[in-house]
């Protein structure tokens, strides 16, 4: 028995399957038991105190039922910290009060227990336990020094024998324990070794299924599309037309998630790098809008494709991963939208150094996203709100492999969802700047309005030209011919390097397209022997490499090779005539077109006014900013709402101060003021968002009762692009500060730099009121009925001041209103050395042509600014204040 337990402890301390953790406690405790039976032992045979051996002899019979029963039980963290707690709060302090104390062995245990207490125990057990340890010591050593009299006391030479056998033990058990760990963690270590080992040969393993697949797939794929295209060349019916569209589609989006998967492995193993080129981003355009346009009439859905006319004509980033996001995107919006539309912007921000943010924005009409699933949307193989999009088939590939393209190229995503309402994707990737011509008002040949479809012309013919295609696939061979044929070349076709050898050796060829993977004789050596050829007539022909895999490592080996270009399987025709015509000799060629096309009705241009803005600075109706100024700046106003027994109305929109200041002094009714609810605000950042990418909202002081800043905070979680501010003012204060952010805006800065400048100028802003009305303060709750009285008895005017974000009275004047006015004005003014002298609001309830004529005079007779805006307080700042109350608002330079 004794040792099939001995073979099972070695057995599971060993295992490296159990947790590290588990194994040294149970290695620890071993050790431990074995140094306490020798401790037994030697107490025993010294005649030490007869309750430290009974202490010791109960815990040598215990400690292996619990570790056997805990073991079984699977509850090991539990025994760990109940044999820990054995450990401090008996044997340690038993050992120290009847072993002698600071003159026994017990004080040499101190280590050992903080030393079991580390290793053993993890979280809070270790932590409980090392504090009770640290008490325990502090309490023996006081114990010690100030009441020795509750110690058992040993002689000198008993001290010795014990000192010396708990010095040896000590040093026997850490010696063991530290070999033990050597050995376990070199045995870990060489575990680990091994499987990165085994993950690499692995990885080697998927690179070269995957890389097989690849050109696999491509093949029959490459044959589709390219037979396909011929169809929709030729003068065929429209129905077949149509058809040959659809498929051509169908075939572009397989390809697309072929790509997906492929990328997907690359992606996870680190593998996979960019492809950076210049490329024509019209060009790209219209080939996306080829591959949707169908799939979106087909749901009777309506495809917009809105492009700046600023975009430069020629760019320079990886072409394929860009269409890849953009595929993707699109593909999820046209998957989730059952009606409506369906959405593509491309505009781009100011180039700076040669390189500049091209700005995509897809929207649709669909389901929306949950403000809960949006930090799971970029998740490989996740599928956010499974159940309602169970009907729905994906992989759940497509977004992540988006994010991941986004983040290599330096760029960013951002989504903004209402649910039920729709999404907004925007992804920002910065380019580079190729040559200073704009892509302007340029038409884009349309591939997808059959009913006034044309057929297709080549924009060149080589009827002199000798083109030799080598593959081993003879559908490839057969479409390459096909596509070739209309620029009027004569086309030889090779299924083998040793066939090709043998035509190079009897013919010069212009160009020759080698396919990569061939048996026997792959491309790359065929090319090799080509050009060493003794006899052969195409050592200085043009060889263009055809190859199913993509990615820079690819376009670095055939330009290490010496290869004068490459195509990646699917060889559309334009891009086989494109490479012909960049490889042949300039005298060869005849243009036949002059590169006109028809506008595709998917696609429109934006007007100067109508480009997609970055930022834009919203606000609310409380911060009373003039008409003029919001039409200027193009800010977008949120109404606040007041609610009397008749109705809720927006204020400002369906209310105004006037009416509302009558209707008041006519009813006795309670008026209340709120901002409005989540859903409203999240509309209103939604549609705002179709306008511009970013959104920058500054709300009324969160300090105030009815605030609406935290309402808009919630409401932006459900975007990424919507940046919300804390005033710290309300009224024309706060109306300074939207200004700003404005002039802010307008110089270029991002919202997180506007919302850092703001913050720091808010208390640089002086907004207060000179209040007429006490009767409105106490019928708005800001003081009660009785002090109103009193108040308007003794001709009181309070000057309501913000101050850290919070409305208070600063100080009141007695007597008449104007002699208050004149007050507040000198006051407000008397530091005008410091202010912006550009703008100064007076903003009031209720005041006369004639009391604002006044007040005029009196700021001018006192102080210049440029201009002075008298501008009427909204319904909701009239409510709280009423009739005869103005303020000066202004900031500081």
């Amino acid at each position: 028995m004794i040792k099939r337990l001995h073979r099972r402890l070695l057995n599971f301390i060993r295992d490296p399957e159990i947790e590290l953790t588990d194994r040294i406690f149970i290695a620890f405790t071993i050790f431990a038991e074995a140094a306490l039976i020798l401790v037994l032992i030697a107490d025993i045979i010294l005649g030490e105190n007869v309750v430290e051996v009974a202490t010791l002899l109960t815990t040598v019979i215990l400690a292996p039922f619990v570790i056997i029963f805990a073991i079984k039980a699977g509850k090991l963290k539990i025994a760990a910290f109940i044999i820990a707690i054995i450990i401090v709060l008996v044997i340690l302090p038993v050992s120290f009060f009847f072993g002698g104390g600071l003159n026994g062995g017990s004080v040499l245990w101190f280590s050992f227990c903080f030393l079991y207490v580390g290793l053993s125990l993890r979280g809070a057990f270790r932590n409980i336990l090392l504090v009770l340890s640290t008490l325990i010591v502090i309490g023996e050593y006081y114990i010690s020094y100030y009441h020795r009299e509750l110690i058992v006391p040993h002689g000198n030479r008993m001290f010795y024998y014990d000192s010396a056998v708990s010095v040896l033990l000590n040093g026997f058990i850490i010696f063991t324990m530290v070999q033990y760990l050597i050995r376990l963690f070199i045995r870990e270590n060489r575990t680990v070794r091994e499987q990165a080992k085994e993950i690499e040969e692995l990885n080697r393993s998927q690179n070269r299924f995957f890389s097989s697949m690849s050109h696999e797939i491509r093949t029959p794929i490459n044959t589709i599309i390219g037979l396909n295209e011929m169809i929709l060349r030729e003068d065929v019916s429209e129905e077949v037309a149509e058809d040959a569209a659809n498929i051509q589609s169908a075939s572009k989006l397989l390809l697309a998630l072929i790509n997906d998967i492929l990328d997907m492995s690359k992606l996870s193993s680190g593998q996979m790098e960019l492809t950076m080129g210049m490329y024509h981003p019209g060009d790209m355009l219209s080939d996306i809008v080829g591959m949707f346009w169908h799939r979106a009439k087909q749901k009777d859905l309506e495809f917009k494709v809105n492009i700046s006319p600023d975009i430069p004509e020629t760019l320079e980033g990886d072409e394929m991963r860009i269409k890849q996001i953009l595929i993707n995107i699109l593909n999820n919006a046209i998957k989730y939208t059952s009606e409506g539309t369906v959405s593509l912007s491309i505009g781009c921000d100011e180039a700076k150094a040669g390189k500049m943010n091209v700005i995509y924005t897809v929207s649709d009409t669909g389901m929306g996203i949950k403000k809960e699933s949006i930090p799971y949307l970029f998740d490989a193989f996740k599928r956010v709100d499974e159940y309602n999009n169970r009907y729905i088939e994906g992989t759940g590939l497509g977004l992540s492999i988006v994010k991941q393209f986004v983040d290599l190229m330096g760029g960013r995503i951002t989504v903004n969802s209402v649910y039920t309402k729709g999404s907004t994707f925007i992804v920002e990737i910065p380019q580079s700047v190729v040559g200073n011509k704009k892509i302007g008002r340029k038409e884009i040949n349309k591939t997808d309005k059959l009913k006034n479809r044309k057929l297709y012309r080549s924009r060149f013919e080589a009827p002199e030209a000798k083109i030799l295609v080598v593959d081993d696939n003879s559908s490839n061979l057969l479409v390459a011919s096909k596509l070739l044929r209309s620029i009027k070349v004569k086309v030889d076709t090779a299924s083998s390097g040793a066939d090709a050898l043998r035509m190079t050796l009897d013919d010069h060829y212009d160009v020759i397209f080698m396919d990569h993977l061939m048996p026997k004789m792959d491309g790359i050596e065929c090319f090799k022997q080509i050009r060493a050829q003794i006899g052969g007539r195409c050592k200085t022909s043009k060889v263009v490499a055809l190859t199913a895999n993509s990615g820079s490592e690819m376009a670095a080996l055939y330009e290490g090779e010496g290869f004068d270009g490459y195509l990646i399987k699917p060889v559309t025709g334009e891009n086989l005539e494109a490479e012909v015509l960049r490889q042949l000799p300039r005298e060869l060629v005849h243009i036949t077109d002059d590169g006109s096309g028809i506008v595709d009705e998917t696609i429109s241009w934006m007007n100067p006014e109508k480009v997609r803005k970055n930022v834009i600075i919203t606000s609310e109706s409380v911060a009373d900013i003039p008409d003029e100024l919001i039409k200027k700046y193009d800010i977008a106003i949120l109404p606040h709402i007041v609610t009397t027994p008749e109705g809720r109305f927006k204020d400002d929109i369906e209310i105004e101060a006037n009416g509302l200041l009558r209707y008041m002094g006519e009813n006795d009714a309670r008026i209340e003021t709120s901002a409005p609810d989540v859903p409203v605000i999240e509309e209103f950042f939604a549609k705002n968002l179709t306008r511009a990418n970013n959104i920058v909202h500054l709300s009324i002081s969160g300090g105030l009762a009815n605030s609406g800043y935290y309402i808009a905070n919630e409401a932006a979680g459900a975007f990424d692009n919507v940046t919300v501010i804390d005033s710290r003012h309300l009224s024309s204060g706060h109306g300074i500060l939207t200004l700003m952010a404005c002039e802010l805006k307008d110089r270029g800065k991002t919202p997180a730099e506007i919302k850092s400048i703001l913050e720091k100028e808010t208390d640089k802003i002086h907004t207060s009121f000179v209040v007429d009305s006490m009767g409105f303060l106490a019928r708005a709750g800001q003081i009660s009925y009785g002090t109103a009285k009193v108040l308007t008895s003794l001709m009181a005017r309070p000057v309501l001041t913000m101050k850290n974000g919070k409305l208070g009275v600063k100080k009141i004047y007695f007597g008449s209103s104007r002699h208050a006015w004149e007050k507040y004005i000198d006051s407000v003014l008397r530091d005008h050395a410091k202010y912006d002298k550009n703008r100064l609001f007076v903003t009031y309830v209720g005041l006369t042509r004639k009391d604002m004529e006044w007040i005029r005079a009196y700021i001018e007779k006192k102080v210049h600014f440029e201009k002075i805006y008298f501008q009427k307080a909204s319904p909701v700042i009239a409510v709280n204040c009423g009739p005869g109350t103005f303020g000066l608002l202004v900031r500081d330079k």
